[in-house]
């Protein structure tokens, strides 16, 4: 089966099992390791991706599912020079430290702060439902996703 479909700006034509998951392509075909497989159940947001602009989980998504979609990785969100917003928040507070939810995390927020750009905390917390983190406590997360995106502090 050959599936037609765009990653990271550029076209792909996959030519494979239609039951492989986007996370074992990604990592294991085209080399884009941002993308984790912690759980492979969906459930820590480790291997969080864009697809056709929303967050899912890469490990659950079959190849066949994705003709004609477009993917976003971590490694099309931003460059190592030209950070998105959520990237540098998270730089600027030393929120990474393992690395395992960073990248998930990272696409999970810039999706929800593209659709909420006023969150209280509350609505950040739980926004993030779904992104197993467990180095940081989740606190220094909020307080970076709160300075670029102000939260309503009277609401929270």
């Amino acid at each position: 089966m050959t599936i037609s479909l765009t990653i990271n700006g550029d076209p792909l034509e996959y030519s494979g099992d239609p039951r492989r998951t986007l996370l074992s392509v990604l990592r294991n075909d085209l080399r884009l390791t941002g993308a984790k497989e912690v759980c492979g159940e969906g459930f820590c947001g480790a291997c969080t991706v864009h697809v056709d602009g929303a967050p899912k989980v890469a490990c659950l998504i079959p190849m066949g599912t994705l003709s004609g979609r477009r993917i976003t990785t971590i490694e099309g969100l931003g460059a190592p020079d030209m950070l998105n917003a959520v990237q540098q928040a998270f730089v600027d507070h030393d929120v990474v430290q393992c690395g395992m939810c960073f990248p998930g995390m990272v696409l999970s927020m810039s999706h929800f702060l593209a659709e909420t750009p006023h969150p209280t905390r509350d609505q950040i917390k739980r926004a993030m439902t779904g992104n197993l983190c467990r180095c940081t406590g989740y606190e220094r997360i909020v307080d970076a996703l709160v300075s670029i995106a102000p939260a309503q502090e009277a609401l929270s």
